[in-house]
């Protein structure tokens, strides 16, 4: 990959692999679905791995802070895949 004059190569890399993760969780979650695993059942363990991991990795203050952030996030529609971008 060839680092862009603005400097944002760590950002574009770091995109590409969450969009390479995702891709994977998408795979796992439609196998699992396909098993008879409700969605919310994928949502709530989803959710718990991901903070258990934040936690591991960042601390418990660190993930929180995180945390109070997303309603404004959630509000905005940022996580909502139906919306509509202009």
């Amino acid at each position: 990959m060839f680092a862009p004059a603005s400097g944002t190569a760590v950002f574009d890399r770091d995109q590409g692999e969450r969009q390479l993760a995702l891709e994977y969780l998408a795979e796992a979650w439609n196998c699992a679905e396909d098993d008879g695993v409700q969605s919310a059942a994928l949502a709530h363990a989803s959710l718990f791995a991901a903070l258990a991991t934040f936690v591991k990795m960042h601390g418990d203050d660190a993930t929180a802070d995180l945390i109070a952030l997303l309603p404004d996030r959630i509000r905005s529609g940022e996580y909502n895949l139906e919306r509509i971008l202009q």
